[in-house]
């Protein structure tokens, strides 16, 4: 039954891998894999119970005799319900960052962007572009913000030729912004969430390999681009219908929720308690502040549509479906044993760190980056006796960055670099030849300067 779950695994990744060309839903892939595994666990639940859990097992049963159902009982309320708990801090913590950031544009707290971009200078629109996408993304999920930015620029630019470009430069970003946090990529979220890292440690020591991987390939990308670009005239959008703020009340709104987000690291160190929940402490705030500003629209019919946040997008969904579906699919294989197994026979050392972590780079290049990092993550638990493995130790942060970043090499890695070649209709080819070589660059520099900096 092992051998059946691991090739249901790889399987469910080589679909994922394919699936641009197959135009399989990955997220559909994940869920599918992980619930079939999962059943076929508890069908041979006796046997994987009393080899990996055996102890456990008994205390559960007390006085009782072992059959059938008490197996499936402890699976189901101590081994299964772990893996769905880890998941729902991510996915709650993912559902919190992107309803504010609904909340944020449905107010108009996000159009100071495009008048930020009311230049006709190739150069300059490229640097503000990559510059503002690159804060955004450390500090909200670089997938909504990746959305946010195409969407922004598709209204702005209307040269299809130059908006591949331009959004090439947005998914370069986004990626390598939403690496240098723990709030900014789920992958930063699931290492913060097992004790692997501290969220200012990761960030001071991914900040200049993430900035480099980000700078080369943009400076790079600039030196394809015309002196001036072709802009429409931007002007404010007209927001009477659904909402009412002024200036300062949309600043307003837009300091509490990126100070609210800010406050989320020194949340979890002072109460220990999941960043879910400073995330969703933060929702509640800025919810608050949206009523009491909008209170006046929020009593005419006008605010039918929008007193909830539109949230529940595809793509977002889509998202924390695929999150679900993997992180349950890399628990079972994790429960079967053969992932410590393999550990146990690889033989990792700390100095194997950095080999795991160049394969993992090239694999999400091709697998989405997600994915990628939770199959690595599984190879080994956070383990204070090796320096390599303990918390803030150097595989957390490589597999952090090379997983974060690897994924520009081709965009077919990750949900932004998807986005966006749909929205602009790229070819592989195209990307590869005109980006993916120069996100390549970066990243090899950056995988060096960052020997230097764990």
């Amino acid at each position: 039954m092992t051998i059946i779950i691991v090739t249901i695994f790889l399987m469910a990744y080589l679909l994922i891998a394919t699936g641009v060309f197959t135009n399989v839903n990955k997220a559909a892939v994940a869920i599918f894999a992980g619930t079939l595994c999962w059943m076929l666990y508890i069908g041979y639940g006796t046997d994987f119970v009393m080899s990996q859990h055996q102890a456990e097992f008994f205390d559960f049963l007390g006085s009782q005799k072992p059959d059938a159902t008490n197996v499936k009982e402890f699976i189901a309320g101590s081994i299964f319900l772990k893996y769905v708990g880890r998941a729902a801090e991510v996915v709650l913590f993912l559902l919190a960052t992107m309803t504010i950031i609904e909340i944020l544009d449905n107010n108009g707290c996000l159009d100071f962007i495009s008048q930020l971009l009311k230049t006709r200078r190739s150069q300059r629109m490229l640097w503000l572009l990559g510059s503002i996408t690159f804060l955004i993304s450390a500090n909200l999920d670089n997938l909504t913000t990746t959305v946010m930015m195409l969407t922004i620029m598709h209204k702005i630019i209307p040269s299809r030729r130059q908006r591949m470009i331009y959004g090439a430069a947005v998914v370069l970003a986004a990626t390598c912004g939403g690496a240098l946090t723990v709030i900014g990529d789920p992958t930063g979220l699931v290492l913060w969430n097992m004790g692997a890292v501290t969220a200012t440690n990761l960030s001071m020591s991914l900040a200049i390999p993430c900035i480099l991987a980000w700078v080369i390939p943009t400076w790079l990308l600039g030196r394809s681009l015309p002196e001036r670009v072709d802009t429409e005239w931007i002007t404010l959008p007209y927001r009477g219908d659904d909402t009412n703020l002024n200036v300062w009340q949309r600043l307003v709104m837009l300091f509490v929720s990126l100070g609210g987000l800010w406050f989320i690291p020194s949340f979890h160190d002072i109460t220990k308690l999941s960043p879910f929940l400073g995330a969703l402490c933060v929702l509640s705030i800025l919810w608050i502040v949206n009523e009491i500003f909008n209170r006046k629209l929020l009593s005419t019919e006008r605010s039918t549509l929008r007193r909830i946040p539109l949230i529940m997008k595809y793509g977002t969904v889509k998202l924390m479906l695929f999150v679900i579906g993997i992180m349950l699919l890399c628990g079972v294989l994790s429960e079967t044993g053969i992932i410590a197994q393999f550990t146990h026979w690889v033989g990792f050392q700390d100095h194997s760190a950095w080999l795991v972590g160049g394969i993992a780079g090239i694999v999400s290049s091709v697998v989405d980056n997600f994915a990628s990092a939770m199959g690595f993550i599984s190879l080994h638990a956070v383990d204070g006796t090796t320096d390599a493995f303990a918390c803030d130790g150097s595989f957390w942060k490589i597999i952090a960055y090379t997983t974060g970043v690897g994924c520009n090499i081709l965009a077919i890695g990750s949900m932004s670099g998807l986005a966006y070649m749909r929205l602009e209709r790229v070819h592989i080819g195209w990307y590869f030849r005109n980006v993916g070589w120069k996100a390549l660059v970066g990243i090899a520099v950056g995988y060096g300067a960052l020997y230097f900096t764990v």
